[in-house]
């Protein structure tokens, strides 16, 4: 844990408050500067990368916001718990959660090691799961939980099967605790990316296949973890009449 401003307590005055998961790097990482440059507080999750952590936290504050680096496994529900009550005790609550974390093993179905399937659940789903729990029960009044989905679920694109279905379970569950939390003032959506130029998405890739994926969407490019980042600020923000919905971010890609 790398607290910046370990004497935040909430005041009238107090930003509000971000926890992202998985913001060591990628979207992750674009989303909690941009979060920050928007005037929230950032809590920077991190798996194990604890150096690129306090890289966004460095990034954060050198742009005039305020973050802490906060690590633990996602699906581990005692290791959020702390995530969670480390953002309270610095910063006195929380308002926006976004889940980032997520991992992506390509693979025919036929051919998938059922030890790649169980991984990618245990982070994709069941790290969703524990961190929108304890968003549920934790977000204050005017709160966002944001998750991540694919737009794979639409494309139906060989290989992406077993990591499809993990984020079709994201998508299921966002929108069921959604309607969960009537009347709470908190808003839930899942952010479904295109092709997005990340590690995650470019490693293993060909040049030559990631230019004819690039020629796929009608704006002639990937996306960028900006790009992403746009669409979760809005959802955080103003996009308070948006609930109950999947955001497909990914420049009309088909």
């Amino acid at each position: 844990m790398n607290p910046v401003n370990p004497t935040a307590q909430a005041t009238a005055s107090a930003p509000r408050v971000a926890i992202v998961t998985g913001a060591s790097g990628g979207i992750g990482r674009a989303v909690a500067e941009r979060l920050g440059s928007d005037g929230l507080a950032v809590v920077v999750h991190y798996g194990r990368d604890k150096a690129s952590a306090d890289e966004v936290v460095a990034a954060v504050t050198a742009a005039g916001g305020v973050a802490t680096a906060v690590g633990g496994d996602v699906a581990d529900e005692d290791a959020m718990a702390a995530l969670f009550a480390t953002a309270e005790q610095l910063y006195g609550g929380v308002d926006v959660v976004v889940n980032t974390a997520g991992i992506m093993l390509l693979s025919p179905i036929a051919e998938l090691d059922l030890a790649d399937f169980d991984r990618m659940h245990r982070t994709n789903v069941r790290g969703t799961f524990v961190v929108s729990q304890l968003a549920a029960r934790t977000l204050r009044t005017g709160g966002a939980l944001i998750n991540f989905s694919t737009s794979v679920t639409r494309l139906q694109q060989p290989t992406y099967g077993a990591y499809a279905a993990t984020k079709g379970a994201v998508e299921a569950m966002t929108l069921i605790l959604a309607r969960e939390l009537q009347g709470r003032d908190v808003t839930v959506n899942a952010v479904a990316p295109g092709p997005t130029a990340t590690p995650l998405f470019l490693d293993g890739k060909p040049e030559a296949v990631i230019d004819a994926i690039a020629s796929r969407t009608p704006l002639g490019r990937l996306g960028t973890p900006d790009d992403i980042a746009e669409a979760v600020a809005f959802l955080a923000g103003p996009g308070r009449w948006v609930n109950g919905q999947v955001l497909y971010a990914n420049g009309g890609i088909a």
